[in-house]
């Protein structure tokens, strides 16, 4: 039984630097991976995701004067919102000693009154 002549297929091997490509793309691939994770990793704390705020003590916000001393952050809210509506900017901070709720030097005194009324 004859079959007829036998094909045979050759694949295109390629010139003779044909075997450096593959392990050259690879390392590449690896510099580049090293580089990106010494970036997201590195010891220089560059983020754009905002740091937890730090507890300070009373005398540490700058120019705000502390007006009341809430016994809870709850009770202090509700306090900072009365300033607020009142028209006095106001600030609810957790210092050392607890929260407090501060104000700009020239509200000092009408916050002072609008908790005492």
């Amino acid at each position: 039984m004859a079959l007829g002549p036998v094909r045979r297929h050759h694949r295109f091997v390629g010139n003779s630097y044909s075997y450096v490509f593959g392990p050259t793309i690879a390392l590449i691939v690896i510099g580049l991976l090293v580089l990106v994770l010494r970036w997201a990793f590195s010891s220089k704390k560059t983020s754009v995701v905002a740091a937890a705020a730090k507890s300070g003590s009373a005398d540490e916000y700058g120019m705000l004067v502390p007006v009341a001393s809430p016994a809870s952050f709850i009770d202090g809210e509700m306090v900072r919102r009365r300033l607020e509506d009142a028209g006095i900017r106001a600030n609810l901070a957790n210092t050392l000693d607890g929260p407090r709720v501060l104000v700009w030097p020239k509200d000092e005194d009408r916050a002072r009154q609008v908790l005492i009324s």
